[in-house]
């Protein structure tokens, strides 16, 4: 039979064993609460109660997360300190600056600025010799350099000066020899730039009557367009021949030189444009015969000028710098570009779209002035020097009431 004390150790292995595995499989107070706090809440019905959370926290609401004040806190920590001054004081705080709306609609367009205009005065219908001004008024050059230029057209071979002398045109075309004489009448007139550096004036007589040239002038009738002409230019070519200016008749022809030489009883005119006007004749089947007055004693001048009120220069330096300059440049462009010039030309004046200005316009392009501010004192100087032999003067004028050289200054 088996001892009691060895039965007793035997069974306690099994009790142990027994108890660990009760322990395992029994739920612990811990777990069942975790167990009752998962367990799904009751279904909702209308007669339950909703808890509304309060999202409207302010910085000061002791119920607000711990979260929430951490951040403001961090906020407060990153703004500048407010100044203290010496004293220990605080600062006030600077005023607010106004921040600007944005602006949806379109800004307001700026203005340009004001154009400085220049009124100008042709000396005769448009022609080949005006075309440096006319090219330069139609380019929108004189636009792009804060100018504008008004081209007018005179009703007569003296309106130019005479309304240039009363200051109510700014500049005006003309001849360096009817210069000279206006300024020998007292009129404040300068000139200020040369369109055309070569003599345009000439006697032009029928072929039939020409004879050997100004020596066979007496008896003659002859036509004149400007005081110029009758004035200074024909007595500078009688008197060397010894004819007196009353031995030739006179009449006066205004811009209609080639119809009066076809239609009129005239032996020849004197006209300040020689460069078309044979061909024109020609075409009205006129004959005629062109003798070059700087060949016959009239001094070598200026065939084309801008002259202004020499009281008033002053005040238009500003604007006269940039139009000669516009003028310099379209000048050298028309050489440059003969073709494109003409048909700029004939495009803004289609009324100089004939045969005989054509067949001009190489002539002209040669004799224009590549430098329009640029002046020959001489020219001036031995014009004066005509005018007093013929008694027209008792004494040259100073150049500088003459003329100006806009380049020199």
């Amino acid at each position: 039979m088996p001892h009691p004390a060895a039965d007793a150790c035997g069974r306690r292995p099994l009790l142990a064993t027994l108890l660990i595995a009760l322990l395992l499989l029994s739920p612990s107070p811990a777990w069942a609460e975790t167990e009752a706090a998962l367990e799904a809440p009751p279904p909702l019905s209308l007669q339950s109660e909703v808890i509304v959370p309060d999202l409207n926290l302010s910085p000061v609401d002791e119920t607000a997360p711990a979260t929430d004040a951490m951040q403001a806190s961090a906020a407060e920590a990153t703004l500048p300190a407010s100044p203290v001054s010496d004293a220990g004081e605080a600062m006030p705080d600077a005023p607010a600056v106004e921040v600007p709306s944005v602006v949806h609609a379109p800004p307001e367009p700026l203005e340009p600025p004001p154009l400085d205009t220049l009124t100008i005065m042709l000396d005769w219908y448009p022609s080949l010799h005006q075309a440096p001004l006319l090219l330069a008024a139609g380019n929108g050059l004189p636009r792009r350099e804060g100018l504008s230029l008004e081209i007018q057209r005179p009703a007569d071979p003296a309106a130019p000066l005479r309304l240039l002398g009363a200051g109510l045109v700014d500049l005006a075309l003309t001849h360096q020899p009817q210069l000279h004489l206006q300024v020998a009448r007292g009129k404040p007139l300068v000139r200020v730039a040369t369109l055309v550096d070569t003599p345009l004036a000439g006697l032009v007589m029928r072929e039939s009557r020409a004879g050997r040239g100004p020596e066979s002038l007496a008896g003659r009738r002859l036509g004149v367009a400007t005081e110029a002409a009758r004035d200074l230019l024909l007595p500078a070519l009688l008197l060397p021949h010894g004819i007196a200016v009353d031995e030739v008749a006179l009449a006066e022809t205004g811009f209609t030189l080639a119809t009066a030489l076809s239609e009129q009883d005239l032996d020849g005119v004197i006209t300040p444009v020689r460069l078309a006007l044979p061909r024109q004749l020609a075409d009205r089947g006129v004959a005629t015969r062109l003798f070059r007055l700087e060949e016959h004693g009239v001094p070598v001048h200026d065939g084309l000028i801008l002259v202004a009120n020499r009281d008033r220069l002053a005040r238009l330096r500003g604007p006269l710098d940039e139009l000669v300059a516009i003028l310099r440049d379209t000048t050298l462009w028309m050489i440059e570009e003969p073709d494109a010039a003409w048909d700029k030309l004939v495009a803004l004046e289609p009324t100089l779209d004939t045969p005989a200005n054509r067949d001009a316009w190489p002539a002209v392009l040669m004799r224009l002035s590549a430098q329009p501010a640029a002046l020959d004192a001489g020219r001036y100087r031995r014009m004066e020097a005509l005018l007093q032999e013929q008694g027209v003067i008792e004494a040259p004028h100073p150049l500088e009431q003459l003329a100006v050289d806009l380049g020199a200054e």
